[in-house]
C-alpha cells in the first residue's frame, strides 16, 4: 500500500510527485541519518535539488521559476518529507518568503532579488518571529524608521531559517505605533545579509529537524533604501496573513510526510519483530494500534487536500489552512508517539528513522504559527 498515493493529488500534480519522490529516494534518503547525526547543512542535496528544478520553483516564470501552484507544492512537501524532515525543510526554505516579492514587490526588486534565487544562484529567507514575540504578528518590535531616503533597521529577530545561509531575507519590522489600527503598524522589507548592521548566528544544536539551520539575527543602524520596501508601508500584517494561509497547507504536508514515514517504518518493524513465539503484528493490540494510526493519517490527509483546494481558490482560506495545519501536525505526533511505542527500547536509539519521525514531528505544530494560534483562528473564522 502507497499511503502517500496520488489519487487524491490533481492530475496537473500528479508528475510533480513523481519527479519528487524519485528524487527524494535518490538523494535524501541514503544520507538522512548521516545529516541527522552530523548537524550539518546539507549544500549537496540542495544544488542537486536546484538542479533538478525542485527548489525555488513555486517562482512565476517570469522571474526563472516553473510557478509551482499550491497543489504543486503540497505534493511535493509530502514526498520530500516523508524522506527527511531536516533535509526538506533546507530545500523549501531556499526561496522562503520569496513570494511575498513576487506577488507584491516591484519588477526591479523581482529582478534584483527574485530571479537569482530562481536560477540557483541565490538563498532567501524570512525573518518575522522575535525572542520575545512569537506567533503575535502585531506585536513584534524590531523597528525601521525612515530616514531620508533610506530605513535605519534596529532590533532583533529568532527562528530564522537561513538566516546565516541567505543572500537576503525579507524583514517583518515595526513603522508605526498606531494603538486604533493594530494590525497597520508593520511593514516588510529587503535586507541583504551582507548590509552594515546585519548579523547573524545559528542558533545551538536542536533535538530535531537538525539538517535545517536557524539563526538569530540583530539589527544595529542596519541601513537599507527606500526601495526596498516591499509593496505600500504598514500593509506588512496583511501581506504576511495572506502568505502564511499557504504556507499552512504546505505544513500540512510536513505533517503528513513525516507520518507516513512513522507507519510505514512501524508496519515493519512489527512484521519483522518477534515476541512470544509470534511477530508483534500479530497480537491485536499492535492490530489496532496500526489501524488507529492509519485512521488518523487518511482523515488528516482527506482534510488537508480539501483545504488545499479551498486556499487555493481563496475561498475562507484561514479556517481552512488552520484546520490542515492544526490536524495533519498533530497527527503526526499521534502516529509518531505510537511507532515509538512499537519499537520498544530500540524506538531510543539515534539511528532508528522512527526515534528521527518523533523528534521531527514536534516541530510543525509549532512554526508557521503555533497550533493553539491556529484554533483562535479556526473558531473566529468558522462559518
Amino acid at each position: 500500500m502507497d499511503l502517500l498515493d496520488d489519487s487524491i493529488v490533481p492530475e496537473h500534480a500528479r508528475d510533480l510527485k513523481a519527479d519528487a519522490r524519485e528524487f527524494a529516494r535518490e538523494h535524501i534518503e541514503p544520507v538522512a541519518a548521516e545529516y541527522y547525526q552530523s548537524g550539518e547543512y546539507p549544500h549537496d542535496v540542495l544544488e542537486a535539488g536546484q538542479n533538478a528544478g525542485l527548489v525555488a520553483q513555486d517562482i512565476p516564470a517570469e522571474w526563472g521559476g516553473r510557478g509551482f501552484d499550491l497543489p504543486q507544492l503540497l505534493a511535493l512537501s509530502e514526498e520530500f518529507y516523508r524522506a527527511d524532515a531536516g533535509i526538506a525543510l533546507t530545500l523549501q526554505l531556499a526561496s522562503f518568503g520569496c513570494e511575498i516579492t513576487y506577488k507584491y514587490g516591484s519588477d526591479e526588486q523581482c529582478e534584483k532579488y527574485i530571479q537569482p534565487v530562481a536560477e540557483g544562484e541565490q538563498l532567501s529567507g524570512l525573518a518575522v518571529s522575535e525572542p520575545e514575540t512569537g506567533s503575535d504578528l502585531a506585536g513584534m518590535q524590531t523597528r525601521a524608521e525612515k530616514d531620508g531616503d533610506e530605513y535605519v533597521l534596529n532590533g532583533e529577530k529568532y527562528w530564522i531559517g537561513n538566516g546565516v545561509e541567505a543572500d537576503w531575507v525579507t524583514v517583518y519590522a515595526r513603522t508605526g505605533d498606531d494603538e486604533t489600527n493594530r494590525y497597520g503598524n508593520h511593514s516588510l522589507f529587503i535586507v541583504p545579509t551582507d548590509t552594515d548592521g546585519y548579523e547573524a548566528e545559528h542558533i545551538p544544536e536542536k533535538m530535531a529537524m537538525r539538517a535545517s539551520k536557524q539563526a538569530h539575527i540583530t539589527f544595529d543602524d542596519c541601513r537599507i533604501p527606500e526601495e526596498n520596501l516591499i509593496g505600500t508601508e504598514g500593509a506588512g500584517f496583511w501581506m504576511l496573513a495572506e502568505f502564511f494561509n499557504h504556507g499552512r497547507v504546505i505544513v500540512a504536508g510536513h505533517g503528513l510526510g513525516i507520518a507516513a514515514a512513522a507507519i510505514e517504518e512501524t508496519q515493519a518493524f512489527t512484521t519483522d519483530r518477534e515476541e512470544f513465539g509470534r511477530t508483534i503484528d500479530e497480537f491485536q493490540a499492535v492490530q489496532h494500534g496500526i489501524a488507529d494510526m492509519h485512521i488518523a493519517f487518511e482523515r488528516s490527509r482527506a482534510l488537508t487536500w480539501r483545504a488545499c483546494e479551498h486556499v487555493a481558490a481563496g475561498e475562507n482560506a484561514g479556517y481552512w489552512a488552520a484546520l490542515a495545519k492544526t490536524d495533519a501536525t498533530e497527527t503526526a505526533v499521534t502516529v509518531t508517539d505510537q511507532g515509538m511505542q512499537f519499537h520498544g527500547g530500540r524506538s531510543v536509539l539515534d539511528d532508528r528513522r522512527i526515534a528521527r519521525t518523533f523528534r521531527d514531528a514536534r516541530i510543525p505544530v509549532i512554526y508557521e504559527g503555533a497550533n493553539e494560534i491556529q484554533r483562535n483562528l479556526i473558531y473566529r473564522q468558522s462559518p
